[in-house]
């Protein structure tokens, strides 16, 4: 984890709240998530920077120094961010349209959208590994649109303005060595995979790592995480045999790796395209959410594993039609 600036907002929520929880309905997160980030954030710094009591939570002498900078750089990144905003909106007459996605196979529907109904624009995404940090920027305008996601009972928190579109709702598939012992079976049961070693992605705010613990726990079961990895490094791993992930469904299987269903369904994940109702994009919202749900059809068909699953049945265990599609929801709050 690197330090950002949504962080240092966080301590600032704290230091003037006097509350962790208090700071937490500030920032529209829950208590548990902030107060995992903020000790993610003081074991990133180096010392604690609150001393938590019944009277709430006052800085240390480490987090008054720390809080005298973040004060002094705020205003400074927030006056950069308005300016270069404005700038890049009025300075060409070219539309230039910025998107964000974490980890998932929509991005491109989403480009594909925009080149339809703005041939002429000019488009940059860039990606991130939570959720949480793109509706923040969402919020603040930095973006114009975003592909986000989260899970049950850890539904992303609602921002003022923020619009919230489901795309789809999927089952959690689990990546294994080719060579494994269970890769020749249809799918794997959470019983099989007891005494498995696993790589997971490190934890973040959009708390999917708790999801995946809270639902191994509540089955009777362990995730016994030994590798922190993503990306190449997470694969890598799995291919080489160290260990096993779970994966998106509609992950593409590469040579080394399979990737199975896991019996029952027990861990779900929910795509969804995020934009400000206020915003550029806003009238297209539609478009991009059906371009959306475009490319996970596309992508769900490249994947043998998620295609055996609708042909077992799968499809007919989701929420909706077919792919377990949510259609016609929307979560937003007014400014």
């Amino acid at each position: 984890m690197e330090l950002e600036i949504r962080h240092l907002r966080m301590i600032c929520a704290i230091a003037e709240t006097g509350s962790l929880t208090r700071a937490a309905a500030s920032l529209r997160l829950t208590q548990p998530g902030l107060s995992a980030q903020l000790r993610r954030i003081e074991s990133l710094l180096g010392g604690p920077l609150f001393e938590r009591g019944r009277t709430g939570a006052v800085p240390t002498a480490f987090g008054e120094t720390v809080l005298t900078r973040a004060r002094a750089v705020l205003p400074t990144v927030d006056e950069l961010l308005s300016t270069s905003a404005l700038a890049a909106h009025a300075g060409s007459p070219t539309p230039r349209f910025r998107l964000g996605s974490v980890n998932a196979p929509l991005l491109g529907g989403l480009i594909t959208a925009l080149r339809a109904h703005h041939p002429e624009a000019r488009i940059v995404s860039r990606a991130q590994g939570s959720s949480v940090p793109l509706v923040d920027d969402l919020t603040h305008g930095r973006l114009d649109a975003a592909v986000v996601g989260d899970c049950p009972g850890y539904e992303l928190p609602a921002r003022p303005g923020v619009v919230l579109r489901p795309v789809v709702t999927e089952p959690v598939f689990v990546a294994l060595p080719a060579g494994h012992r269970l890769a020749a079976r249809a799918e794997v049961r959470l019983d099989d995979l007891e005494d498995e070693d696993w790589v997971s992605p490190r934890p973040d705010d959009d708390r999917v790592r708790e999801y995946w613990s809270t639902t191994f726990h509540a089955t009777g079961h362990r995730m016994r995480t030994v590798h922190e990895a993503e990306g190449r490094l997470l694969l890598e791993l799995v291919r080489d045999g160290h260990a096993v992930s779970l994966c998106q469904a509609t992950f593409e299987e590469v040579p080394g790796i399979a990737v199975r269903p896991i019996a029952g369904d027990p861990l779900w994940y929910r795509h969804l395209v995020a934009w400000h109702q206020a915003g550029r994009l806003a009238a297209l919202g539609a478009a991009l959410v059906e371009h959306a749900r475009t490319a996970h059809r596309a992508a769900a068909g490249r994947s043998p594993a998620y295609q055996r699953w609708l042909r077992a049945g799968g499809g007919r265990r989701g929420d909706g039609d077919g792919l377990g599609e949510q259609r016609g929801e929307v979560r937003t709050i007014e400014p």
